[in-house]
């Protein structure tokens, strides 16, 4: 089974972008967007320094339409029915792309949405001064009594021995000096405590921009951060990725869905190389392909026709 995934905020890096702009159309892809997103995506994916685009209201937009626009590039705009894999995921707000390539969300949905979402979250983390901190490596149990122990919120559990810790900035001070036995401690550098309590006021402002939103039931298997469970309908899905914004995300469940559903191959979407990398240490044997620049479609698309073949 093929799957597709999109990676989430922090994947980002100045002039990713660049490349890809030599191919026909996904200019004018990323020029539409732009015009929804209220941004200069492009400018922000080429010329924009590292701060620039690690601003929580820039990155997500960013993210999203560009793993969608590289997404149209390999599957056929509008994801045809035939080139859809067998499963979709993403990683935080690279929920947003999956949900667009098994048709929950239109892409022009999903840029808008995800538009009020990056800066409800800037929003909510200005409130108080919040952080993030990866942790690898370490007995898992005792990493996370030792977060629970410090009033932190295991904001991600990606699997393969790396989970985020998230909270107060005093709480991650007291949990670096106070840390999990064999552990790796790296303060990630973001706006805030993401999915965690803190982001209660961005829950409750995307609800309210979802509500009545027209949507599509997934068209291929789509896997949900809550759990990494298998969601049936849009309602459903939607529903979970607003509530996502203030709970942890189980990527370690979602790579276990794909292990027992028989995944074979994974495609990451632009800026590929994390999930890909997490995959090649917890589904072992797993075929992956991380898109980074235009080269490496021609291995996607090799992929994608052994897979189609079986």
């Amino acid at each position: 089974m093929l799957v597709i995934v999109a990676p989430g905020q922090g994947a980002q890096s100045p002039g990713f972008l660049s490349p890809w702009l030599e191919i026909p159309g996904l200019r004018d892809r990323l020029s539409a967007w732009s015009d929804i997103a209220g941004l200069d995506l492009i400018s922000y994916g080429t010329t924009a320094g590292a701060d620039e685009i690690r601003d929580t209201a820039v990155a997500q937009p960013l993210l999203v339409a560009a793993g969608l626009a590289v997404a149209e590039e390999l599957l056929g705009t509008g994801f045809p029915e035939d080139a859809l894999p067998g499963l979709a995921a993403g990683h935080s707000v690279g929920e947003f792309t999956a949900a667009a390539i098994a048709g929950v969300l239109t892409p022009e949905q999903a840029v808008a949405l995800v538009r009020e979402r990056g800066q409800a979250m800037a929003k909510a983390a200005s409130v108080t001064e919040t952080g993030m901190t990866a942790v690898l490596g370490g007995d898992e149990t005792e990493v996370l009594a030792a977060i629970e122990r410090h009033g932190l919120t295991p904001a991600n559990i990606n699997g393969a021995g790396q989970i985020v810790a998230a909270g107060t900035t005093e709480q991650l001070e007291a949990f670096a000096a106070d840390g999990p036995a064999r552990a790796r401690l790296i303060k990630l550098a973001v706006a805030g405590a993401f999915h965690t309590r803190h982001m209660a006021p961005a829950v409750q402002h995307m609800r309210a921009e979802a509500a009545g939103l027209p949507l599509g039931d997934p068209r291929t298997t789509l896997l949900s951060n809550a759990d990494g469970a298998a969601v049936a309908t849009g309602a459903e899905f939607v529903e979970r990725l607003i509530d996502q914004v203030g709970r942890p995300v189980r990527w370690d469940r979602c790579m276990a869905t794909m292990a027992d559903l028989g995944a074979t191959a994974m495609i990451e979407l632009l800026p590929g190389g994390t999930l890909t990398g997490l995959a090649k240490r917890a589904l072992r044997g797993i075929a992956t392909v991380p898109l980074k620049t235009p080269d490496d479609l021609a291995a996607a698309r090799a992929v994608i026709s052994k897979e189609t073949a079986q």
